[in-house]
């Protein structure tokens, strides 16, 4: 993985500067002791809030829509109408046959005592037993404000160890799925980050074969974390972004795969440079200015493209993009200002047991390019046949993207979210099985007063709706029916017909589902409702948990659609402000889009035929596009920048071949790093999670394989010196 150095030297004489006055020498004491103690006050006090993460973030879905979304609008309206933020869950009791009198009173019993279960509010409903006779439903409300998987936890086991012999017990709803999320995101904390730093580690021990240099490179990645997450934490704190456990993993990984990948370039410039002079300062210095501009520019692309995430309705995709940009810059500071410092002060012995010898006249005579090793080996094949090799690995990751049509990004149910095991997955089967679908995750349509009769009548006329409810704080029960006849009290003949409540001449409707409420058939009834509302009732409002999924996958449509484009834009600016160029740029985007393409491709077979998952979010290809391309982008940039700076000395082809060859090690070194941080996200059984980490992990290796190794040198190889049209590079000498 040696990156070797251009840089000519006098054969057998050490470059390093003459001795400098004492005030100098103090300074390289002071200043990377200054840095080191810097970070490690910065890390010392990030480092805690590793596990108050969950203070400053929410995972309800509804939080993340826009505001014009018209399920954010109902959601807000809820506690005015009862009274209560609550969120309800929904406990169902079955049995294998009829329940008898005996367990119905059980069951009864149970729920009476279910009010004293921490994080449960008053307004636990009577058993309702279903039409069959096999099941009782009850809904239980969960303070908001509580921990949800300590309180759906609690609450099941109190109701299973009060339950009559022969009853199973689930406790399912919005407040089971939301407790089943927080218990899947709970590793983020120990497990992700675990399994991430030790295939990290791995790595760079088979890579440099040291301890010590892994555990320094390790330790900057650790440290930008930590100084990232406690700006991030604060701003979150501050209701300047918003925080959720999809987007706490995702720094995670992000920064320590970045801030890796940055470390891996520095320290292969380091070593480059100890082989020239046996002053350290200077190897430091040296070093620190040609890692400057491909990091920056890596590291500036990288935010660029993430910031376009700005552009989103979702506020689940644009509060990612300021926070993962943050992430970024921790991590190309830490690689420009701590790793150095810790490098500089262990010097050649960071290398130990393989410690790079004082040897410029190997370098010398290497010219900056050693002929031996895979890499060049590479580069002749490059030389031999580029146009075959170009064509060839093209046509061959055109087929595996012909597969990305094949991912089915619609949406997947909420049921589906999480993988492995769920009671709140179980009992929402049994709710389907025994009572309508739709049970506990009504429909919540607000319209004006006068118009409550009409809204129930369109409602009731439709297929998908099983009963319609008003909200009213004078009945027991919080509702009332609303029949075509009008509103009835629950309870005995003689019972008072309840008023609804009225919040600024607005009532509030609850409409139960005949399907599941995360089913594509509960979509299409929403759909159908929200379409006849508006036309009986203009500026009638349907929110709910349907609603809330509707408007989600709309937006990320939206967001995916429009963000791409702009994402691609950006990055080829950039790229032609850095390579001086146009032609190189266009070719550079055009086959990291495809490399993308092709991991789509593969992710969809595998999804599809592998994984049998029931789809996947629209969000996927939009964050697989966005960390691929910008974060493949990279790999592109530290290999053209090294080219470009070839090929002003010794022509655009011999450029080339020499770039392939010196920075191939490192990045490929790089690109396994990479793959392997997002891989680590499989660990979190989520099923978002799940498919970035496969598409980014193959995506990543596809582009560090093969198009960076292949495609791009042996395409530019075969355009030759026009690849900087039109900078006065493309119109040097014939041998360039």
């Amino acid at each position: 993985m040696h990156d070797t150095s251009a840089t000519q030297h006098v054969a057998g004489q050490d470059p390093s500067p003459s001795p400098q006055p004492r005030r100098r020498r103090w300074l390289r004491v002071l200043l990377p002791a200054v840095l080191i103690v810097a970070w490690l006050a910065g890390a010392g006090i990030g480092g805690p809030y590793f596990g108050k993460v969950s203070e400053v973030s929410s995972n309800d879905p509804t939080a993340y829509l826009p505001e014009s979304a018209d399920a954010t609008q109902v959601r807000k309206l809820i506690p005015e109408f009862s009274d209560s933020d609550s969120v309800p869950a929904i406990v169902v009791f079955t049995g294998v046959e009829q329940l008898t009198d005996a367990q119905l009173d059980g069951i009864s019993a149970s729920l009476e005592g279910a009010g004293d279960v921490t994080g449960v509010t008053e307004g636990v409903s009577p058993a309702i037993p279903s039409d069959d006779g096999l099941a009782v439903q009850a809904f239980v409300p969960i303070d908001a404000d509580a921990d949800l998987s300590d309180a759906v936890e609690a609450l099941g086991k109190a109701l299973r160890s009060d339950a009559p012999p022969g009853v199973d017990v689930y406790v399912t709803g919005p407040a089971g799925f939301s407790a089943d999320l927080s218990a899947a995101f709970s590793g983020i904390d120990g497990l992700l980050l675990g399994v991430a730093l030790l295939a990290v580690f791995l790595i760079l021990i088979v890579v440099y074969r040291s301890l010590l240099l892994p555990i320094a490179v390790l330790s900057t990645s650790m440290f930008a974390l930590c100084v990232a997450l406690l700006t991030v934490w604060w701003l979150a704190k501050a209701g300047v972004i918003l925080l959720s456990g999809q987007t706490q993993g995702i720094l995670f990984i992000l920064v320590i795969g970045a801030a890796t990948d940055y470390s891996l370039l520095y320290v292969a410039r380091f070593r480059e440079e100890l082989r020239v002079t046996t002053d350290k300062w200077a190897a430091t210095l040296r070093a620190v200015r040609a890692s400057f501009e491909p990091i920056l520019a890596s590291g500036g692309t990288v935010i660029a493209g993430l910031l376009c995430l700005l552009l989103s309705d979702l506020k689940s995709n644009s509060t990612l993009g300021p926070v993962a940009a943050i992430g970024i810059v921790f991590a190309m500071l830490a690689a420009l200002t701590l790793l150095p410092a810790i490098l500089f002060a262990f010097g050649r012995a960071a290398f130990w047991p393989r410690r790079p010898a004082y040897e410029p006249e190997v370098v010398e005579a290497e010219h900056g390019m050693p002929t031996g090793g895979i890499w060049g080996k590479f580069a002749s094949l490059v030389k031999r046949h580029p146009r075959a090799i170009w064509v060839t690995t093209a046509l061959v990751l055109a087929v595996g993207a012909l597969g990305a049509t094949q991912l089915n990004a619609v949406g997947v149910p909420q049921s589906d979210l999480v993988i492995g095991a769920s009671e709140a997955r179980d009992g929402q089967r049994a709710l389907g099985e025994h009572f309508p679908g739709g049970s506990g995750s009504p429909a919540t349509v607000v319209v004006p007063e006068g118009k409550l009769q009409t809204a129930a009548d369109v409602l009731l006329a439709h297929s998908g709706i099983d009963g319609v409810t008003v909200t009213s704080k004078d009945s027991p029960s919080g509702s009332a029916p609303v029949t075509a006849d009008g509103i009835t009290a629950f309870g005995p003949p003689g019972t008072p017909t309840p008023e609804p409540t009225v919040v600024d001449g607005a009532v509030m409707i609850q409409a139960t589902l005949t399907s599941a409420a995360d089913s594509n058939e509960a979509a299409d009834t929403v759909r159908e409702i929200r379409s006849e509302l508006t036309t009986a009732i203009p500026g009638a409002l349907v929110g709910g948990v349907t609603a809330t999924a509707i408007d989600t996958n709309t937006a990320s449509i939206h967001d995916r659609n429009l963000i791409i484009p702009v994402v691609l834009a950006v990055i080829l600016v950039i790229l032609m402000l850095l390579l001086r160029s146009v032609v190189a740029p266009i070719l550079l985007v055009l086959t990291t889009v495809l490399s993308f393409g092709t991991a789509l491709g593969i992710a969809a077979l595998v999804f599809n035929g592998v994984f049998q998952f029931p789809g996947a979010d629209p969000a996927v290809p939009l964050f697989g596009f966005i960390f691929l391309v910008a974060l493949g982008i990279d790999y592109n940039i530290f290999l053209m920048t090294r080219v470009r700076e070839e090929s002003v000395k010794h022509g655009t082809r011999e450029g080339i071949l020499r770039g392939l060859t010196v920075t191939g090690g490192v990045i490929t070194s790089a690109g396994l790093v990479l793959a392997a941080t997002f891989a680590a996200l499989a660990v979190i059984p989520i099923l978002f999670l799940v498919q970035i980490a496969f598409i980014v992990a193959i995506g990543v290796l596809i582009d560090t394989f093969v198009v960076r190794s292949l495609l791009v040198p042996a395409l530019s190889y075969d355009i030759g010196k026009k690849i900087w049209w039109p900078s006065k590079l493309s119109r040097a000498g014939a041998r360039r």
